[in-house]
């Protein structure tokens, strides 16, 4: 079968769409498909033209005000040139996603929206109400659409009148289960992704005074690193916060192993991929109560919060710190095998 992935960003660049597009795009080369990828995230780093795994890689250039959307019109005509069976387009959140409907001619048309319904800031919201037209044409032009969890499922169908079909993200699960453990001095608590505002990380740094025991480790590069480093200052916490920056593909394993609790305060997300990595190292995990984190809160090991009062945090915390994980978590070749029946499903 003949697949062409179209997205906003693709691997090296880093975040949960990212990694989402390449384990399958990788695992369906192994399979024997002719897998292509195009993404709109042409620069100064990386190729614009190259092999990666068995997966071709080709790169356009894009326009992305603040840091968001990556408008690239000329991936329609690219599209439609395309030779393929298939056109699975990801991430409604950015413009790939509408260029690719726009192109599809009579390819099978597979959306998953990876679909939270918010963005990082003010200026995001303003440009995603906007484009809400566009992307809501481009989700109803699919022949199936795929969501990443069940709370995204619903918003789906709320705001788009879509009945999409549930394939969790997964993960590598023998990859974090069997990493060990990174040492440190003291022990810590981990919070891992860009580091942006709504991440919330700044209310973890928040909770330290009330949490003496610990320091608190950032795997992870973004624009709010200054005001973490200054909220720390302020709260008297700076030594213990350490902001790593990107952290490479063997040690993040070791991290999340060695944390005795994962944290995410994040405002929005649509599946959760960080708490499945914890979860897979046996680690347990304090979550922020919105969006498709709540899905998570099934687990014993995960404690949801609604209230981002440092002393709210820090009683999670050691709520759960020593709780036992046992949790059943999706396998990519899992999401593999459910994405192909889709993808022939439409053959029929």
């Amino acid at each position: 079968m003949r697949i062409l992935f179209v997205t906003h960003r693709y691997p090296p660049h880093t975040g949960g769409v990212e990694t989402h597009v390449q384990e399958i795009a990788t695992r369906l080369a192994d399979r024997g498909h002719d897998v292509t990828v195009f993404s709109a995230d042409a620069g100064s780093g990386v190729p614009s033209e190259h092999t990666d795994d068995g997966v071709r890689v080709r790169r356009f250039r894009s326009v992305s005000p603040g840091g968001a959307f990556y408008v690239a019109p000329q991936m329609t005509l690219a599209v439609r040139r395309a030779n393929v069976d298939v056109v699975h387009a990801h991430n409604y959140h950015a413009f790939p996603l509408f260029f690719a409907a726009l192109g599809v001619t009579d390819e099978r048309f597979v959306v998953t929206t990876h679909y939270h319904g918010e963005s990082a800031s003010g200026f995001r919201d303003v440009l995603l109400s906007i484009y809400q037209p566009f992307g809501r044409w481009a989700v109803r032009q699919a022949n199936e659409v795929i969501a990443v969890s069940e709370w995204e499922q619903e918003r789906l169908k709320e705001d788009f009148r879509v009945d999409a079909t549930v394939i969790p993200n997964g993960v590598d699960v023998e990859r974090f289960a069997d990493a060990k453990p990174e040492e440190r001095e003291c022990p810590y608590l981990l919070c891992v992704g860009r580091l942006e505002e709504y991440k919330g990380v700044q209310h973890v740094i928040r909770a330290l005074p009330d949490l003496p025991d610990y320091d608190l480790v950032v795997a992870g590069s973004g624009p709010y690193r200054e005001e973490l480093e200054r909220v720390a200052r302020n709260e008297g916490v700076a030594s213990r916060v350490n902001l790593l920056g990107y952290v490479d593909h063997d040690r993040l394993p070791r991290l999340y192993s060695g944390a005795d609790v994962y944290i995410t305060l994040s405002e929005f997300e649509s599946y959760g991929m960080t708490v499945a990595e914890a979860l897979a190292a046996e680690t347990p995990c304090v979550v922020r109560g919105t969006g498709a984190l709540t899905d998570w809160t099934e687990e014993n090991s995960v404690v949801s919060l609604t209230d981002i009062d440092p002393v709210i945090i820090a009683n999670a915390i050691t709520t759960v710190e020593k709780r036992q994980v046992h949790a059943e978590l999706s396998r990519w070749n899992d999401v593999v095998h459910d994405t192909t029946t889709i993808y022939r499903e439409q053959e029929l």
